[in-house]
C-alpha cells in the first residue's frame, strides 16, 4: 500500500555498497525504516544532501506491515527555501542535533504522533527567527516532547513539596538520592510554569537541568541510553 506523508530523517546508515537504510519520522505512519537504492553512487537521483538530520522531506513510500524495512517511492524537499541565515549558525547545527539525538533515542516505530511531528518541524523551521534566547530552546524542547510521550513532570511544586524526585516524575517533600536541589527544582517548577521569555537561568543552572532531564528520560523510557549532544550543546551555548 502507498502512503503519501511529511517525514524529518532521525538517522541514516549505509546499506550494501550504495544504498542506505534512512529512519524517518513520518507524520501519517510514526518513526518508519526504509531504503533508498543508489544514494551513494554516482547517478543516484536522490542526493545525500537531503538525507541530513531533521531534513523535511514529502515522501510516497510503500507500507508493508509484515516487515521493517519498506521502500520510498517518491522523495523531494518539502521546502524549497533553505534555512535563514544568521549569526548563530553553529548553535542551530547543534541543536538539531541534539533533536535528532533526542527524537531518535525516545520515539518508537510505528507509531503515529502528528501533533508532536508538528512541533518538531516548526521548531526545526524557526531556529533562524526563534524570539527567544537559543540557550532556553534544549529545556523547552525536552519538557515539550516529553508531554508528547505522557511522560511529562507533574507541576505540584509547593513550599512543603519542593524537591523534584526524577524517579517519582513529581515534586516531594523529603530529599532522596533522585531528587534535585531545591534551587534546581525550582527552577524546573519555572520552566513547567512559566513563559519561555522570562527566563534568564544562569549557565550552570541550565546545563546541570539539561543533564537532569536526559536522567529523567533514561529513568522513564526504555532504551533511552548513550546520549552524548547535549555534551556538545554545553560548550555551544556558553
Amino acid at each position: 500500500m502507498l502512503f503519501s506523508t511529511p517525514g524529518l530523517v532521525l538517522h541514516t546508515t549505509p546499506y550494501s555498497e550504495s544504498s542506505v537504510v534512512v529512519k524517518v519520522f513520518t507524520r501519517q505512519l510514526g518513526v518508519r525504516s526504509y531504503i533508498i537504492k543508489g544514494v551513494r553512487g554516482r547517478g543516484g537521483r536522490i542526493k545525500q544532501n537531503l538525507l541530513q538530520p531533521l531534513s523535511s522531506l514529502d515522501m510516497v513510500v510503500y507500507n508493508n506491515e509484515k516487515t521493517d524495512l519498506n521502500y520510498i517511492k517518491e522523495l523531494s524537499p518539502r521546502y524549497t527555501e533553505t534555512f535563514t541565515q544568521s549569526s548563530n549558525q553553529a548553535i542551530e547545527h547543534s541543536l538539531r542535533f541534539f533533536m535528532t539525538e533526542v527524537l531518535y533515542k525516545a520515539l518508537r516505530e510505528a507509531e503515529p504522533m502528528p501533533a508532536l511531528f508538528d512541533y518538531v518541524e516548526s521548531s526545526n523551521s524557526s531556529l533562524s527567527t526563534f524570539h527567544f534566547p537559543l540557550s532556553t530552546f534544549p529545556i523547552s524542547f525536552l519538557l515539550t516532547v516529553a508531554r508528547h510521550l505522557g511522560i511529562e513532570p507533574l507541576d505540584n511544586y509547593s513550599t512543603r513539596e519542593s524537591f523534584f524526585d526524577l524517579q517519582e516524575g513529581r515534586f516531594v517533600a523529603t530529599p532522596t538520592e533522585t531528587t534535585l536541589p531545591t534551587h534546581l527544582s525550582e527552577t524546573l517548577h519555572n520552566y513547567l510554569g512559566f513563559p519561555l521569555s522570562t527566563f534568564h537561568f544562569p549557565l550552570d543552572d541550565r546545563t546541570a537541568l539539561i543533564n537532569a532531564l536526559i536522567t529523567y528520560y533514561h529513568l522513564h523510557l526504555s532504551g533511552f541510553s548513550h546520549f552524548h549532544s547535549h555534551e556538545i550543546l554545553h560548550t555551544i551555548l556558553k
